[in-house]
């Protein structure tokens, strides 16, 4: 095997640690080897306080209100659940500067993008580019109400400097497939009203993760059955543009790759039109080179931020004066102009809706919340500022549940969006509310400009759009690094490509829980030798040369030991000792006569490793072999010494290294200790 060593190896390193030993000693007195000692007592309530404030508040000390005045714990309550009150003291001209380029420039990106993410959601084009609104007005006998949706509540609540909030292809998607399970007509008052429903939810999920401190929760989320889901999701969405792109009038309302492909095909002979197709493939290419020209010179982002603008204005004029639509080519036909009214009204708190306005919700708002979570992270880390993950959630969920009470679908950060606020140079959160200052002159003056906008270049803004989430060298390099996540991966794309979205999704939930669970209940465990000519000593099948210890068998735990995984590590261990000594016996070697157990990666353990221990202690003395510990944690000694085990196994064999242990057991001569 090759994490064995052979007998020469054994008996080298024997002659290097007596060689070793012997220096160590005054005439037959060993060097002194300390005692392991346990950490000063703690109570249980302190235990509990230090674990509930590092889980659910380690970016939030406590202490920060301690011995303030009551003024003073109002400002800075007010600054923990309203950043822009801190960072808005510092706030000058020059950063208004940034953040006004790149409000422009990511409005310009935005409005014919959202106009394409609403009819993934199977809604009006009002109800994505409210989306970006920065106030919704309601004249009510003569009161003006002014509420502050997306945008606006993000600047103020948001933790990052970079997220440009608003609809995004993927939730968007999800929505669309989603609710349309559930009401079949699309254009019913309900439909919409469920739509508003989700929103709601989606922002009440958010809200409660972060009011909680769950924040931690996201991260049971494994970065490969993200790549995995958004890869998948990105071909879905691509694949229904096809409908858009070729002009079909009759299309399926699955996501599947194969339903979409049959009723491609079967539409080939009669449901194809030339001039749609023209039209969406010249602006695709159009935008594809756009990208192509940014990603060879950064400096020239603005081109691919108001490609799609530019393709929207272009292809809409060219309709008009050729009347295309006459002849076939698929349009909007009307936006509707102005601001949309409240929807407070229209949730669904009681009926048949409810449970279903729930569920699409929680699902929505999920997603939505990890794909803000990530991009927000990304662009902090690239920028070295910190991002607080509970303050995102806290803000996320607000905006959706203003949102969803001003005629708004679920928002978030999109990454492409993001992107481009970056490079354009923003600051703050100011470049939101810019972007929504003109989506609020757009709605009010040119939204009907946009009625002869053809399908199929909202299809091509879609499709340059959602290729950037096709991550290729990221699945690669997760086939590289771990074969695991890889299949964490493929099992995502694979479930949101070949059935749907919801269960692409549950796989990747399913994937990334399937190993948590694998690692917890089957932690790695090693056979360890002494690096000649040191006191180390590793994983012999990392380090070949490592040599073991003739008479001794060290083994190394990587993990906690809990319930979960005591048993299978007290089997393992005993494996380990009968397969190396029918091998060193077979070699001619000593028996084993001693098995050390290092003890460092092991974190904690609960009642379950103790007995597991009280149970592997039995079967060793059944084979007059005598169990050694060595380097305890602080947490482990304690509870070793608590449980009394450390009486049965002798104070005597708990060593602080396992290079003491085989000093002492050199030393002593004869492997006897």
């Amino acid at each position: 095997m090759s994490q064995r060593v052979s007998d020469e190896g054994v008996r080298k390193g024997m002659e290097e640690i007596k060689s070793g030993a012997s220096s160590r000693r005054h005439g037959d007195t060993l060097s002194h080897i300390h005692r392991v000692e346990s950490p000063p007592k703690q109570t249980l309530f302190k235990e509990i306080k230090d674990s509930v404030v590092e889980t659910f508040f380690p970016d939030k000390p406590l202490n920060k209100f301690k011995d303030q005045s009551f003024f003073r714990i109002f400002v800075l309550a007010l600054q923990s659940f309203f950043p822009i009150f801190k960072w808005g003291r510092d706030y000058n001209l020059k950063n208004f500067r940034g953040d006004f380029i790149s409000g422009l420039t990511i409005a310009s990106l935005c409005i014919p993008q959202d106009i394409a993410y609403a009819k993934l959601a199977n809604l009006d084009p009002q109800y994505a580019l409210c989306e970006r609104l920065g106030f919704v007005l309601r004249i009510q006998l003569g009161d003006l109400n002014t509420s502050f949706v997306t945008p606006l509540v993000y600047a103020f609540m948001g933790s990052s400097r970079d997220i440009a909030i608003g609809p995004v292809a993927v939730v968007s998607l999800l929505l669309g497939t989603t609710l349309s399970d559930e009401i079949s007509d699309i254009k019913s008052h309900e439909y919409l009203r469920l739509a508003f429903t989700a929103t709601f939810f989606a922002g009440v999920i958010q809200m409660a993760l972060g009011v909680l401190r769950l924040g931690f929760l996201i991260d049971f989320v494994s970065h490969a059955a993200v790549v995995g889901f958004m890869t998948g999701s990105a071909i879905t969405i691509a694949l229904q543009q096809l409908k858009g792109l070729l002009g079909i009038e009759t299309f399926t309302k699955k996501t599947d790759i194969v339903s979409v492909m049959r009723s491609v095909f079967s539409s080939a002979h009669h449901g194809w039109n030339w001039e749609t197709i023209v039209i969406g493939l010249s602006f695709l290419v159009f935008l594809l080179l756009a990208k192509y020209i940014v990603k060879k010179n950064k400096k020239l982002f603005w081109v691919a931020a108001i490609s799609p603008m530019i393709s929207v204005i272009v292809s809409t004029f060219s309709v008009y004066i050729t009347r295309a639509d006459k002849k076939g080519v698929e349009i909007i036909k009307h936006v509707k102009k102005g601001v949309n009214s409240s929807s407070a009204g229209e949730i669904f708190f009681s009926g048949k809706y409810l449970g279903p306005g729930i569920r699409v919700g929680v699902i929505a708002g999920m997603v939505a919340l990890t794909e803000a979570v990530a991009i927000g992270r990304t662009f902090a880390a690239m920028k070295d500022y910190p991002l607080d993950g509970n303050q995102e959630m806290m803000a996320m969920g607000a905006m959706n549940i203003v949102g969803s009470l001003t005629s708004c679908y679920v928002s978030t950060g999109g990454f492409s969006r993001t992107a481009v606020n970056n490079m354009a140079g923003c600051k703050t959160a100011v470049s939101n509310i810019v972007m929504s200052m003109v989506v609020l002159l757009t709605l009010l003056l040119i939204t009907p400009l946009f009625e002869y906008t053809p399908n199929a270049v909202l299809a091509s803004i879609i499709i340059a759009a959602v290729l950037g989430l096709v991550n290729i060298e990221a699945i690669i390099l997760l086939w590289k690094i771990d074969k695991f996540d890889f299949v964490a991966c493929m099992g995502a794309l694979f479930g949101v490509v070949f059935i749907n979205v919801e269960i692409g999704l549950l796989i990747a939930v399913a994937i990334s829980f399937s190993k948590i669970l694998l690692q917890v209940t089957r932690p790695r465990t090693a056979i360890l030798g002494k690096l000649p000519g040191t006191t180390a000593y590793r994983n012999v099948w990392q380090y070949p040369k490592a040599t073991q210890i003739d008479g001794m068998l060290i083994v190394r735990v990587d993990s906690a030991i809990y319930f979960s995984n005591s048993n299978y590590i007290k089997e393992r261990i005993l494996r380990w000792l009968s397969d190396e000594e029918t091998q060193r016996i077979t070699s001619g070697l000593s028996r084993i006569e001693y098995l050390t157990v290092e003890m460092s990666p092991v974190t904690d353990l609960d009642t379950s490793g103790i007995h597991a221990f009280e149970e592997l202690y039995r079967s060793l003395q059944k084979r007059k072999v005598q169990l050694i510990m060595a380097n305890p944690g602080p947490i482990v000694i304690e509870k070793l010494r608590a449980s009394k085990l450390t009486d049965v196994i002798g104070e005597n064999n708990i060593f602080p290294t396992v290079a003491d242990v085989v000093s002492t057991f050199v030393a002593n001569g004869e492997g006897v200790l």
